[in-house]
This record gives C-alpha cells, sequence and structure tokens, in this order.
C-alpha cells in the first residue's frame, strides 16, 4: 500500500472513530443525566437568553431519555460514518457548519421558556448533507447515496420539519440548512482547489 493509500484509510479511521466518540460521549451524559436527576438537560439552547448560547455545544449531547437517545443514534452513527468516508476533516466541517446553523437558528425563533435538547438538529443536517452533495459536485456515488438517504430517510424528514407541539422542529429545519450550507461549501471548496492545480511542465 503506497503512502497516499494509507493516508486516506488513517483519516477515515479517524473520521469513524470520532463519530464514535461522539455517539459515546452522548451515552455517557444521559447516563450521568439519570444520575443527577435530569439537571444536565438544563445546559440545553434557551432561545434569545445569553446563556443559552453554550447550549449550541451542550444540546446535541443531551437527550430527554434514552428512547429519544436511541432515535438519534442509529441514524447519527450511519450517516456519520458514510461521511467519515472522505475523512476526519470532512466530518469536522460539516458537524461545526450544521452545529452552528441549527444551534444558532434555534436559539433566535425558538419559543420563549424552552429548553432545546438533542442530537436530531444534527441528524438533519447529515441527512440532507448526504442528500444535495451529489447535486453541487456532480458525483455519481454521491448521487447513489444521496438516493438511498432519500429512500431511507426521506419521510422522516419531512416529517420532522413540521411544527409540532413538544419537538423541536426548528433545530431540525436549521439542521437540515446547515447540511445544504455545507455541501454547497465543500463543493466550491474542492472546486477552487481543483482549479488551482497546474500541470507538471515537460523538462
Amino acid at each position: 500500500m503506497n503512502d497516499s493509500a494509507q493516508t486516506s484509510r488513517n483519516t477515515r479511521f479517524d473520521g469513524v472513530q470520532l463519530i464514535a466518540a461522539m455517539v459515546a460521549l452522548m451515552w455517557l451524559a444521559e447516563g450521568i443525566d439519570v444520575v443527577v436527576g435530569g439537571d444536565l438537560d438544563g445546559l440545553g439552547i434557551e432561545p434569545r437568553e445569553p446563556d443559552g448560547l453554550a447550549g449550541i455545544v451542550a444540546a446535541p449531547f443531551l437527550h430527554a431519555g434514552f428512547g429519544h437517545l436511541i432515535a438519534n443514534t442509529v441514524p447519527f452513527a450511519v450517516m456519520g460514518a458514510v461521511i467519515a468516508i472522505n475523512g476526519i476533516r470532512r466530518v469536522l466541517i460539516v458537524s461545526a457548519i450544521v452545529a452552528l446553523v441549527s444551534g444558532l437558528g434555534t436559539w433566535l425563533i425558538g419559543p420563549e421558556n424552552t429548553v432545546h435538547i438533542g442530537a436530531s438538529g444534527i441528524v438533519f443536517g447529515f441527512a440532507t448533507y448526504l442528500l444535495a452533495r451529489g447535486f453541487f459536485n456532480r458525483n455519481m456515488p454521491d448521487l447513489a447515496i444521496g438516493a438511498a438517504v432519500a429512500l431511507l430517510f426521506g419521510g422522516a424528514l419531512l416529517g420532522g420539519m413540521l411544527p409540532e407541539q413538544g419537538i423541536s422542529w426548528q433545530s431540525h429545519v436549521f439542521g437540515a440548512l446547515g447540511g445544504l450550507l455545507a455541501a454547497r461549501y465543500l463543493a466550491k471548496a474542492a472546486g477552487r482547489s481543483e482549479g488551482g492545480r497546474t500541470s507538471p511542465a515537460a523538462g
């Protein structure tokens, strides 16, 4: 195996490890939350409260019980692993953009006196990223992955963005927007990188 292939394999493994670590942190946080009687859930996003901004980082790791956690763990892990095929840098960029857009959007328009928790905003962002990236980069394998995501999660995606009492649909909508923005940004970055390459001169 040449150095380039080994590096690619290593960065993919690092990306999968990062997704696994994030899932482990979600489960650890929920276990601690059970022990302390649900006090950690108050660290989520509180709309338009300055202290609630810290919840943008904390909220994806907090859940309203193990049922909520399990429902988010499976799609998060599956789609995160697919994104990790392109390496740990891709996982970091997509996760950061989605978390920021989802969190800020929820903080701005969420109802007063509410606290928003859960990784579903990230899940929606992962899904729309995988759906959109094939259209932006015109890559057939990515289009096929997007079609599979639409088939498996399309109904849940559409339903989850409809306003519903007790559901943080705001995080879903803005998470989905974050995924689209991440796909567009990375496609443009790849285009700039390819456009900047020069062919080796013949000597």
